[in-house]
């Protein structure tokens, strides 16, 4: 079942009738969080409203996204504090800002357009729809009830989101109407060949010392169906990399055929423990990470422990997977 066409009309409606725009994502930002605010921000800042977009904590643009068009992006210091309109997309609740999350509570007018099914509706106009490819899906339909005009960069954005949400189109999440968005954005002038270079196809020296370091930690419990292991920030620091250089670790962890479950826990110098998790189907991934006070969906999700013990949280996990399928 699509969207309530009237929620799109709604969040279309207060983009449409503001001067000012503050947009957000959630901390650590994919293709899909990034490319869904740029591409959202370009628009508006070409149809005449004052722009500024940014992300919580840590502060870190991913190396493989510098290609794209990131002059609206500021640091979260230099973010409004009270925004009119505030825009959030593709953060599945409001702690997902990290500090932003206070610029959201104090904002006017909250619209949160995402496609997470833990998503509970949090915002003043919640544009949710789990069924939705990526949130730069819903980007674009917003964008078609403005009648904005989607140039070359804000193809390039949107589809960037579509490409890295549903897995280069090899997802479950991917539908028909995905692909006809997908087509459009190319017809509108975006590059899948510049996506897939930057995204999939290049990476630091380091990055193979570190896949090494990874996947020699890596350990099939074939019984539970999972593979699993953890790296942490010590380990890039030997590699010469840093955590932005790392997004598609799991993408190799989870090539095991053997494991329904892939779990990838990054141990940073803080003591937090960020877990990422894919599934081919049989295990809830997102209520398995919601069961840890994270999110996501289905088939790939996260969550964070501030101050955890890397080993005990992945035996933690390899306890609890089983109650998710």
């Amino acid at each position: 079942m699509s969207i309530d066409r009237s929620l799109l009309e709604e969040a279309a409606r207060a983009i449409s009738e503001a001067d000012e725009i503050a947009l957000a994502c959630h901390v650590g930002p994919d293709g899909d969080a990034l490319g869904s605010m740029l591409g959202l921000g370009l628009a508006a800042a070409n149809a005449g409203k004052r722009v500024v977009a940014s992300f919580g904590s840590p502060y870190v643009f991913p190396p493989s996204l510098s290609f794209l068009p990131a002059d609206l992006v500021v640091p979260p210091d230099e973010f409004p504090e009270k925004p009119k309109l505030m825009v959030v997309l593709d953060a599945g609740s409001a702690e997902r800002l990290a500090e932003l999350g206070s610029n959201a509570s104090d904002a006017d007018t909250l619209v949160v357009i995402d496609h997470h099914v833990t998503n509970e509706g949090f915002g003043d106009i919640a544009v949710v729809d789990p069924q939705a490819g990526a949130t730069g899906e819903l980007v674009y339909e917003i964008l078609q009830i403005l009648e904005w005009k989607i140039t070359p960069e804000i193809a390039l954005c949107l589809h960037t989101a579509l490409v890295t949400d549903t897995g280069r189109f090899s997802y479950a999440n991917t539908s028909p109407k995905t692909l006809r968005i997908a087509a459009d954005l190319v017809e509108a002038g975006a590059e899948p060949s510049l996506i897939g270079r930057h995204v999939y196809e290049q990476e630091p020296f380091g990055y193979l010392k570190a896949v090494a370091v990874a996947m020699g930690r890596a350990t099939l419990d074939a019984e539970r169906g999972v593979v699993y292991t953890w790296i942490g920030e010590e380990d890039l620091q030997k590699s010469g990399i840093d955590w932005g250089d790392t997004e598609n670790l799991i993408d190799l962890l989870r090539l095991a055929v053997e494991a329904d479950t892939a779990v990838l826990a990054k141990l940073h110098d803080d003591g937090r423990v960020k877990v990422s998790m894919r599934s081919r189907g049989d295990t809830d991934v997102g209520a398995l990470a919601a069961s840890f006070d994270g999110g996501g969906h289905r088939l790939a999700a996260g969550f964070t422990i501030d101050d955890g013990d890397v080993e005990a949280v992945l035996q933690s996990i390899l306890d609890s997977v089983e109650t998710h399928r």
